[in-house]
């Protein structure tokens, strides 16, 4: 089941180079993790340290296989309700349902107490210097008190029962809130009411996320990408990493001490836009890696991009060449993100 997936962007800040549009909605898909043995269920699957997360807590992980490929990036949360509260990409939906479930079974046959249970929820995510601002005109709790990747059941214009998360994908501060199906055009109406709030579609959304420097599963990481490929290392759990009891750990691990082969980066250049699937080359005009993201950043005035080269190219400041249009262009190694984050923390 794919639940349909609205962003609702309050325009401010970098978000101001963006037109108001009609939203495309994209999916998620939204899990509870139950019982008492919901840790080990998800730390059998997944890099992070689950056990390690504080009531109403979340972090982003990352499903693995045997051979340290990425299946799916996700969200977990613990919450304060005794669950886990799981968001991941409904593009893999199918098979992160089906890895999740034959968990379920193999350890509920070995007496384990786990369960799982799919939300009917939608989600909306409420994104902007001045999210936060819009979002407590309608609700009691007071939103000062929650930081980045935590979260807190409320209330929220009417609609109960609803998780708040302060999260997106857009490298700004933000919300995400999991909504009720019923309630779900109820809370986006509420949010329009507000005229500084703004439909955002697709584009808007992944020219963000690009300036952040956050990947697209399916472009940016795959099966065939492992975390420290993808500069995700630092999802790795340090007491995972020590005991090596994730999918792919022999094949992870060793990988943080420098013996890979290729490297995600930044690019940026001046000329023509840089696209997915463009060929990055060396100096000397030979291919040696392919762009997975590209586009103009309108925070910058300048074309960004991201792609896979090998360890030697990695560094911020190597100057390449990029293929667009079937023309050689410059472009330089940057550091990511290519814009600061704007994430919310307690002062």
């Amino acid at each position: 089941m794919q639940r349909a997936v609205s962003v609702v962007a309050h325009l401010g800040s970098r978000l101001q180079a963006f037109s108001p549009a009609l939203c495309r909605p994209f999916s998620c898909a939204q899990t509870k993790i139950l019982g008492s043995d919901r840790v080990k269920l998800m730390e059998s699957l997944v890099v992070g340290d689950i056990a390690e997360l504080r009531p109403n807590q979340g972090t982003l992980s990352l499903f693995t296989n045997e051979a340290g490929g990425i299946l799916d990036d996700l969200i977990v949360t613990s919450t304060s309700e005794g669950h886990l509260y799981v968001v991941s990409n409904a593009g893999c939906w199918e098979k992160d349902l089906a890895l999740m479930q034959d968990k379920v079974r193999e350890l509920q046959n070995q007496g384990r107490d786990v369960g799982l249970e799919v939300l009917d929820n939608a989600l909306l995510a409420l994104q902007g210097p001045t999210a936060a601002q819009v979002l407590q005109a309608g609700v009691a709790d007071d939103l000062r008190k929650l930081p980045f990747m935590t979260s807190a059941v409320m209330e929220v214009f009417g609609v109960s029962g609803c998780r708040v998360t302060r999260c997106g994908y857009t490298g700004e501060d933000g919300v995400e809130i999991s909504v009720p199906v019923a309630g779900a055009v109820h809370l986006a109406t509420a949010l329009l009411k507000n005229p500084e709030v703004k439909l955002a579609g697709l584009a808007a959304r992944d020219s963000l996320r690009l300036e952040a420097g956050l990947c697209l599963y399916g472009n940016d990481i795959d099966e065939h990408t492992t975390p420290v490929e993808g500069s995700l290392s630092w999802t790795l759990g340090k007491r995972r990493r020590a005991a090596m009891d994730f999918p792919g750990a022999k094949v992870i691990v060793p990988q943080l001490k420098g013996k890979v082969q290729r490297r995600r980066v930044g690019l940026m250049c001046e000329g023509a836009p840089m696209r997915a699937h463009s060929p990055i080359l060396n100096m000397e005009g030979t291919k040696i890696g392919t762009v997975t993201s590209g586009c103009p950043s309108p925070s910058l005035k300048k074309n960004v991009a991201m792609g896979y080269v090998p360890c030697e190219y990695s560094r911020p400041g190597t100057m390449l060449l990029v293929e667009v249009r079937r023309k050689q262009q410059m472009a330089v190694v940057s550091k990511m993100p290519f814009v600061p984050t704007n994430y919310y923390t307690l002062k």
